[in-house]
């Protein structure tokens, strides 16, 4: 079994974007960009998901990875 886990934080890092940066430009709060580096591997709507790719000009699917249930820490 596997869980999706949100890549946001180490795709942005690349980047050099901060949280607060990729809120703004994202039209999203800045506690929701937190909220989503604290737990990748939290529920996250496609909406969101879609806002934060175009921002950091990656695929959706960029974004996502499968990580088998025993590798989730």
């Amino acid at each position: 079994m596997s869980r999706t886990r949100i890549k946001v934080k180490e795709v942005a890092k690349a980047k050099g974007v901060s949280q607060a940066w990729l809120g703004r430009a994202a039209n999203l709060s800045v506690i929701t960009i937190r909220l989503i580096y604290k737990n990748p591997y939290r529920k996250v709507a496609y909406d969101t998901l879609h806002k934060l790719a175009q921002v950091l000009e990656v695929k959706v699917e960029d974004l996502i990875e499968e990580v088998p249930e025993e590798e989730k820490k």
